[in-house]
């Protein structure tokens, strides 16, 4: 071997020897990257088990919102089931007041927050329509119709018959009177039931028996003899004028016809004439200047 090339070799092999070199560790088990999340402290009075720090969730896994706590939704659920009772039990004759409490004990809602109470207490039940607030601080329900029994269905028939009210809903009336069917069963003919055909609702019309006249036959067949089909209302009031009859005006708003536009005749435009000023220099070329530029020969 070539003894240059020795002297080389050995030469690197000081200079090899002569430099420090750095070992890579391999990373220990308790390293950071090898360690695990450290969990955020919860704060007091709040424990694993608590029903506030879990939504719940229904058959499907999924939130429901409709039954968590101190949702919109779940207030007015509240709020709904509170008003069905409290007409359920004043048509069963149930009508002494109760509180707050004694309402959510026996509607079986002991568990709403205290949130949903206080809005249950000031501000959803004494503002409801169906609910009357006393000044005890009970609730009671509200009617439309306060009744009593039958006589006081009775009088009430008679007098809207008198005012010339018509009748009354029976949805309403079983609303207010508790145990209606029974008291209307024992009116008997003294209260008339009638299908209204708009909406097939029932109403309750007072039976007045001094109004109750024999017409005679030859009569009704007059009267179902004239057809007043082709007459319009205005025919019928100037009818009804002739013969010195009175007759009820309809006392509601008309809506006017729309006026049709007229049209717009071709009308003639003026312009501005903007050079009054040149009327001694500017000839005329109208029909009788043009005869006279007539006679006028170009060359």
């Amino acid at each position: 071997m070539d003894p240059a090339l020795l002297r080389e070799r050995e030469a690197f092999k000081k200079r090899a020897l002569a430099t420090p070199a750095v070992e890579k560790r391999k990373p220990k088990s308790d390293d950071f990257s090898s360690r695990k999340p450290a969990k955020k402290a919860r704060p007091s009075g709040f424990s694993s088990n608590s029903s506030f720090n879990k939504p719940k969730h229904g058959k499907s896994g999924s939130f429901d919102y409709k039954t968590a706590p101190g949702t919109s939704q779940y207030k007015f659920s509240v709020l709904a089931k509170i008003i069905n009772y409290m007409k359920t039990r004043h048509q069963n004759g149930y009508t002494h007041p109760l509180s707050l409490d004694d309402i959510l004990d026996e509607t079986k809602q002991l568990t709403v927050t205290t949130g949903t109470r206080n809005w249950l207490g000031t501000e959803a039940l004494p503002n409801n329509p169906k609910i009357q607030c006393l000044p005890d601080g009970r609730f009671v329900f509200k009617p439309k119709y306060n009744m009593k029994d039958k006589k006081a269905l009775l009088r009430l028939l008679d007098k809207h018959d008198q005012n010339g009210l018509g009748g009354i809903l029976l949805e309403d009336v079983q609303e207010g009177l508790p145990k209606s069917e029974k008291a209307i069963k024992a009116l008997g003919d003294r209260v008339l039931t009638i299908t209204r055909p708009i909406d097939k609702k029932k109403v309750l019309f007072y039976n007045d028996k001094d109004c109750q006249l024999t017409v005679d036959e030859e009569i009704q067949k007059l009267w179902r003899s004239v057809a007043v089909d082709s007459m319009d209302e205005k025919k019928i009031e100037e009818y009804l004028n002739r013969q010195g009859i009175s007759y009820v005006q309809d006392t509601g708003k008309k809506i006017a016809p729309m006026q049709k536009r007229k049209k717009v005749g071709n009308r003639k435009r003026k312009f501005k004439t903007l050079n009054d000023h040149m009327g001694n220099v500017l000839v005329d070329y109208t029909s009788q200047g043009a005869s006279e530029l007539g006679g006028i020969k170009t060359g």
